[in-house]
């Protein structure tokens, strides 16, 4: 009954410590062709992690996979790369409420986007480029 699940894969990218960094259709390529091998178009929706990537790498990726037809939705289930900005912004301070919750509405705008092929990645803050891979980290 694949028509009941959605996955909740990593995208295929190189490891944290490879000095060469893969292009945003590099890792569609990779991704989409490995999911193509291995799971049916039956199953509905692949919603993926963003393991480690920038907020922006995450959303630049996927919006590579959704740039031509796939057999199922293809979108993502974010945390780190849907809240971290969110959360520097707040910083656990009343007064940064509106900023943190801008800043959030950017970035879940940046992704919704992403996963119709539409993201183009312009006016994005330095703070949502940085990479976010902790070595060792545990979920």
């Amino acid at each position: 009954m694949f028509e009941g699940i959605l996955l909740k894969p990593s995208m295929v990218t190189p490891g944290a410590e490879c000095k060469d960094r893969a292009t945003p259709q590099q890792v569609a390529d990779y991704t989409l062709n490995l999911l193509r091998q291995r799971i049916p178009p039956a199953v509905p929706g692949i919603m993926f992690l963003s393991g480690g990537q920038s907020e922006v790498e995450a959303t630049l990726n996927l919006n590579a996979m959704n740039q031509s037809p796939n057999p199922w939705h293809v979108s993502f289930s974010y945390a780190r790369a849907l809240q971290n900005t969110c959360l520097k912004t707040w910083g656990g301070r009343p007064e940064n409420v509106k900023a943190a919750q801008e800043v959030l509405l950017v970035r879940a705008k940046a992704n919704s986007l992403a996963q119709l092929g539409k993201y183009t990645g312009e006016g994005e803050s330095q703070e949502a480029k940085k990479g976010m891979f902790v070595k060792g980290y545990v979920y």
